[in-house]
This record gives C-alpha cells, structure tokens and sequence, in this order.
C-alpha cells in the first residue's frame, strides 16, 4: 500500500496524438517544482502519480498552483485484484473521517475485473455501514465520496480531492516576452498567458531618477510572485530616462503616451527577438486609459510585426482585480511607487491618434539610437547572476 497524489489533467486529454508531449512538459515542470523534495512521479495517459514520503501539505501546495492539472486527490495504491486489501484501507479510513452520510463511486478501466463498478460499490458500502456507526448512504448529497478507481495494476481509494488551476503546462506552447509594468492589470496578463502553456520572460521600463528603486523592486516582486506558477521569469529591465525625456522635450504633449509607448513596442519586440520569443503580452483592457482605445492600440501596434496578444483586453478592471487577489498579486501591485507609464502624462493625453503625426513627431529625434543605447546598457535580472545584455548582440 502507498500514499500518494493522483493528478487528474486538464484540458490535456483532449490532445489526443499529442498529449505525450504535454504530459512530458508537465512530468518536467514537477520535477522542477518538487525538486527539494523527496518524491517520485511517474503517468500514463489518464493519471500522474507523485509519491511523496514527506512534507505533503507543502508538495500539494505546489500541485494545485501547477498549470495543467484540473484536480489533485490524496489516496492510497492497492493491488487491483485484491478486493479484501481495498476493503481493510477503506476501514483505516473511515475511522479518521467524521461523517454521517457517504457515498461509494467507483470507476474501473480494468474491464476484465471480476465485479462491475456498481458491484463493487455495494460491497463496499455495506463494508462502511458494518465499521461505522450512524452513517447512512446518500448518493444524491453525501457528506462525503469515497472513490474506487480500478486499473490494469492497481486500485486507487481517495476521498480527499483539491482543485487545481487547469490549463496547459507551461513551455508547451513556447515563449513570450511579458511587458510587466507595476500595476495590477500586467500581472494578470502573465498569468493568464501561462494558464495556457507560454512560458514567460518580462521586460520592465525603469526612468531613474523620476522612477525610485522600489518601483523597480516592486516589479521584481511581481515576477517572483508568477514564478510560483511557471517557473523563474527572467525580467529585462530597460533604461528609458534618455528617451522618455527627449519624448517630452520634441513631441507635443498630447501624443507623449502614444510616443512613447511605440517606443517601448520597438524595444520590447526586439528583445523578445533576441530571446527567442513568439510573442509580445500586455496588460491593455480596451477603453482603460487614453493608450488603450482601439485606435491607439492600432497605431502603437503599427510599429512592430510580432503577434501581441492581450489576455484581459475585454476584462473590465473588477474582474481584473478579482484575478490579481487569487493569484497573489494585488497586494504587491498597489504598492504606491510609480512606473514610467504614470510619470509625464499630459492632462488630456490624445485618444483617437493620427498615425501620420506619430512618424511625423518621431523624426523630431534620433529614436533608434536611443533605443539601441538602452538595449546594451540593460541588465537581465533572474534567479542566476545579473549579466549585461551586449553579449546578445
């Protein structure tokens, strides 16, 4: 007899020729995970099993923040053809639960098995009745559900079950490169992103000395907050100062946010190049702020080829709040240190931007040397050491 998680996937079984390829992402990411404790996994195409012998609150801390993986259960592994072996465990564990109604499901793949499913829930269930006094059954509400899952090798008895978060591995559906501001709403973007198997690296925009050192920290702490769901993020902090101000020194003031977020769309898809990312991801929501109506997002977007994708463009900012509370990042985000994208905002910044006047006001500066100069002076933060950039180029 064993202890041990079963994860029961997500979305994965419906991939089909594929879904080897996501079990190994999601075997791989475990193993990074768990990699402190002392655990085995191994899966098939209907399970994954992590036998722990150890710390099982905080491993199933980790299961249920793992992209790929719709509920964890704790139960115990039997042999399959061992019907009085399934009976004496079950006998362990009705005497550590308090309950007064139960029900007994069980499921076989083994087909060959000798008693039907609904045979060997009967059985069962009068073992229940005869070991524990005032219970009665109730397949329609139980207290609680005692499962049987009957395989080729094994059975499996658990009762007690744990969301998990869904969605695909992380890593695979390749990379792309986070633009992680200090706010609420980019977080989010992250995380959703991940939710469906991208792996992320971020890029923040730092503006010292109008931006402080815990705007920066601010933004490193979110990073590490979404690792927790995918991995280390790697955060590409850019100098924009000598840019930002030139922006504000040439361009009139009402197109200084449209400016300057083209500015750090050329920025952002370059690196994301140079990184081997697919995609450029953002936090816009549609109508927000000045920056985000459909024809600035057309005009900003005008500047770059790579797809940008924008997870909570049709969110309105309660149900963005709502997300960032159940992942863990409000608290961090409202954080009173201000990002680049609040400081030189004009008191009525354009909202519906002409594009010809964008590559007019742009000519008014020497653009792509300011951004090739804050490309080689930026620094790659992650959980390795800090290294400069200029070797990339």
């Amino acid at each position: 007899m064993k202890k041990l998680f079963m994860l029961k996937y997500a979305e994965l079984n419906t991939k089909k020729d594929n879904i080897q390829l996501f079990l190994k992402q999601l075997k791989t990411n475990l193993e990074q995970a768990l990699g402190k404790y002392d655990v085995h996994i191994q899966y098939d195409k209907g399970r994954m099993f992590v036998e722990a012998y150890e710390e099982y609150d905080a491993i199933l801390d980790v299961l249920t923040h793992t992209f790929g993986i719709h509920e964890v259960v704790l139960g115990y592994e039997l042999p399959s053809n061992d019907l009085k072996g399934i009976e004496e465990e079950l006998k362990n564990v009705i005497r550590e639960k308090d309950f007064q109604t139960f029900k007994i499901e069980t499921k076989r793949s083994f087909k060959d098995y000798p008693m039907t499913s609904m045979e060997v829930s009967k059985y069962l269930g009068g073992v229940v009745l005869k070991n524990k006094e005032n219970v009665r059954v109730d397949v329609h509400h139980p207290e609680i559900t005692f499962h049987v899952e009957i395989r080729y090798n094994h059975a499996y008895l658990y009762s007690d079950s744990y969301p998990g978060i869904g969605g695909y591995p992380v890593g695979t559906l390749g990379k792309g490169l986070l633009m992680l501001s200090g706010g609420i709403d980019s977080p989010v973007a992250g995380y959703l992103a991940m939710k469906r198997g991208i792996r992320l690296e971020a890029i923040y925009f730092e503006s010292p000395p109008h931006t402080s050192v815990e705007a920066k920290e601010k933004v490193l702490r979110l990073a590490e907050i979404l690792s927790r769901y995918g991995g280390r993020i790697k955060v590409h902090v850019i100098p924009f100062t000598a840019i930002q101000e030139e922006i504000y020194k040439k361009v009139p003031h009402e197109y200084l946010v449209t400016i300057m977020r083209r500015m750090m769309y050329r920025i952002a898809a370059k690196v994301a190049y140079q990184n081997h990312c697919k995609i450029l991801i953002n936090g816009e929501s549609i109508g927000q702020v000045a920056s985000q109506t459909l024809t600035s997002m057309s005009v900003i977007n005008e500047v770059v080829r790579m797809p940008v994708i924008r997870p909570v463009a049709c969110f309105d900012k309660l149900e963005i709040i709502d997300v960032a509370k159940k992942i863990g990042t409000y608290e961090t985000s409202i954080l009173p240190y201000e990002d680049c994208c609040t400081i030189f905002v004009p008191r009525h910044p354009v909202i519906n931007p002409d594009l010809q006047k964008c590559i007019e006001y742009e000519q008014l500066f020497d653009y792509e040397t300011l951004i090739w100069e804050a490309i080689k002076k930026h620094e790659v933060v992650s959980g390795e050491k800090k290294k400069e950039f200029e070797e990339y180029l």
